[in-house]
């Protein structure tokens, strides 16, 4: 049997390619919607030396898309359940899967040096950025990947000849996967998100895919959430789906009491999660809350006390019980009246005052910075789910992307779009030549430098560290010295070692305009220097600027129309974006960041325009400027 396979490899790849494929040895990051497909994909064309690395566990709502679980499955590790699943279509591949976290100190550089190469299937910016830099450091090529609805695109990352990922800025990741919005949110959006989910669940149009709970059980069993295994709580049908009853149901049996809501939503639903314990082992758990506890604790002084304007204020937890409460009864009045379902709207003020109490109580309970009401407006937006089909398409185009890597033909490798809809060549898969590295990159530069702009005063060493250096540069542990000729250390990744410094401004350490940092990542054997600009005149709540990001100054006179081609641009995914993922689109909270957009297109058209004279020469004769959409 398995010569026969053999022999069906030699002929369809040829006998070299053939050769070199069952030889390789590749590491797949993700298991997710795409990862399920590419694992797939990979044993079914004769790779047998895989490993693949996913942290999450498979819920419930994975199942309409990740073919390779099933029910049974639900609450185990996703990286094992398909390592098992793959080896039924290829029961001779070597799989090897890891039930972790790849930013984990355990897979370095000599990890990632052992492989010919790295495909990602992942969800989230950090993890992207990281994988990024670790192939960069080992000299492995990188398929990077993503999808977004009917949107996707597949691309190739190699030292030193095309872009990586980090050589473009990339806009404020607004994707998340399912899971993480209903069982381990880590950002305010995923609480935003999962409140105006609940909105639908309790006074809308309830989507099966917009499910609140973290279990399948009913929200009937209030009392018993928690103690009862996913599986032991299935209700089987004929037709072998899964079976639940309705959150609006139970709602309307209770009188939309907001107290039984309340500690069914934020008390047994997190006791619930908190049995779910593999969750909890490398995250920070959830603190259950209930209704009666959690308004003991209001402290009306510390309310008077604050004069600032009502939706610029972040509610204490007490409030937003309050809030919540009188929301909910605002909401079942106007359900009642209307008889037909309600249509969440920013603009509506029962509608907003629930969905940003219930998610600053959800953020209070995940440990999460809650936010006032008006940064949750500004937050709250559309969402596009996954498709299954996306993810099938766009992993057939990774591996024939691993296939030119391995046959030596990187030029051959292309940057390929999925549209929507055909363009006007009737085309739907879209390919573009690879881009050289940007010289200015912070990453992939031979030196890597770039310009900040803080205030000296006010900026501090745990922001320098948490806000700049982790969350906009994408370090891990970054250590942070002054070139100041002694060497002075700001931050240290060893613990404990520069705990006192956290609190303390730059000034204090006699880093000024000018001054130079040296920041350096030993697990992503990465390092940048920065040079400081000191700036007294920062926008309000603006703690640092990066040169590159500053918007450039407006054009006189009124915007040209965008063209065809531009609004194609506008709809590609990023790479960033990713399988099973809904998109938060942000509207526009104030007349400065339409502003900002309007200049953004100014200089995408042009771009576009620079980019499509540059490329004429690379271009086949067979092809228009129309096939090339450029992100």
């Amino acid at each position: 049997m398995a010569t026969a396979t053999c022999e069906i490899y030699r002929k369809v790849l040829g006998s070299d390619l053939s050769q070199r494929v069952g030889n390789s040895k590749v590491l797949m990051v993700g298991a997710g919607g795409i990862g399920c497909e590419l694992l797939k994909n990979l044993v079914l064309t004769g790779f047998k030396d895989i490993e693949v690395i996913d942290l999450d566990t498979i819920d419930v709502s994975n199942l309409n898309r990740q073919f390779l679980f099933q029910k049974r499955h639900v609450g185990k590790s996703k990286a094992q359940v398909s390592r098992e699943s793959a080896l039924q279509f290829n029961p001779d591949a070597n799989i090897k899967a890891h039930h972790d976290n790849i930013m984990s100190p355990d897979y370095g550089l000599d990890y990632f040096k052992q492989f010919d190469v790295v495909m990602n299937a992942l969800d989230n910016k950090a993890a992207r950025n990281h994988v990024n830099r670790m192939c960069l450091a080992a000299d492995v090529p990188l398929v990077e990947s993503g999808t977004a609805g009917y949107l996707g695109q597949a691309t190739v990352i190699k030292k030193g000849v095309t872009e990586c990922y980090e050589c473009q800025p990339k806009p404020t990741q607004k994707t998340f996967p399912g899971c993480t919005i209903r069982n381990t949110p880590s950002e305010p959006i995923h609480c935003i998100v999962w409140a105006k989910h609940l909105f639908n669940q309790l006074f809308g149009e309830a989507d099966a895919d917009e499910e609140v709970s973290p279990d399948t059980e009913d929200p009937e069993a209030v009392g018993t959430a928690g103690e009862k295994a996913v599986q032991n709580q299935e209700k089987e049908r004929g037709s072998g789906g899964i079976e639940r009853a309705s959150t609006r149901t139970w709602a309307e049996e209770i009188g939309y009491d907001p107290e039984k809501l309340f500690n069914k939503l934020f008390n047994e639903d997190i006791k619930y999660l908190l049995s779910m314990d593999k969750l909890w082992k490398k995250r920070k758990p959830p603190v259950p809350v209930d209704f009666e506890s959690i308004r003991k604790g209001c402290d009306t002084n510390e309310k008077d006390a604050d004069n600032g304007l009502q939706d610029q204020r972040v509610w204490s937890p007490d409030e937003c019980a309050e809030v919540f409460s009188q929301s909910v009864d605002t909401l079942k009045k106007q359900l009642l009246t209307r008889g037909e379902d309600l249509v969440w709207d920013k603009d509506d003020p029962a509608s907003m005052d629930f969905v940003t109490s219930a998610a600053n109580i959800r953020a209070h309970i995940f440990s999460i910075p809650m936010k006032s009401r008006f940064d949750v407006k500004a937050m709250a937006g559309n969402i596009i789910p996954a498709i299954a089909t996306t993810n099938a398409i766009i992993s057939g185009l990774i591996v024939m992307q691993a296939l030119n890597i391995l046959s030596g033909k990187l030029d051959k490798c292309k940057t390929i779009y999925l549209n929507r809809q055909p363009n006007p060549r009737k085309k739907l898969l879209v390919p573009c030549n690879l881009v050289p590295p940007n010289p200015k990159c912070y990453v992939c530069a031979a030196k890597p430098e770039v310009t900040v702009f803080l205030n000296t005063e006010t900026l501090t060493i745990k922001a320098l560290e948490e806000k700049m250096l982790k969350e906009r540069f994408g370090m891990v542990a970054p250590d942070v010295e002054i070139e100041d000729g002694k060497g002075s250390i700001l931050i240290s990744s060893e613990e404990g070692e520069t705990d006192e410094n956290l609190p303390k401004t730059l000034r204090e350490f006699h880093v000024g305009n000018s001054a130079r940092l040296k920041a350096d990542d030993f697990l992503q054997n990465y390092q940048l220097i920065l040079n400081v600009v000191h700036r007294d005149d920062l926008e309000d709540g603006v703690e640092f600027e990066v040169e590159g990001d500053l918007p450039e100054p407006k054009p006189d006179g009124p915007e040209p129309a965008a063209s065809t081609a531009l609004e194609e641009r506008e709809n590609q995914p990023v790479a960033g974006d990713t399988e099973e993922v809904m998109v938060v689109d942000e509207p526009a909270p104030s007349r400065k960041r339409k502003a900002d957009e309007s200049e953004l297109q100014t200089r995408e058209q042009q771009d576009l325009k620079s980019s499509k004279r540059a490329r004429v020469s690379n271009v086949p004769a067979d092809e228009d400027d129309d096939d090339i959409i450029v992100l």
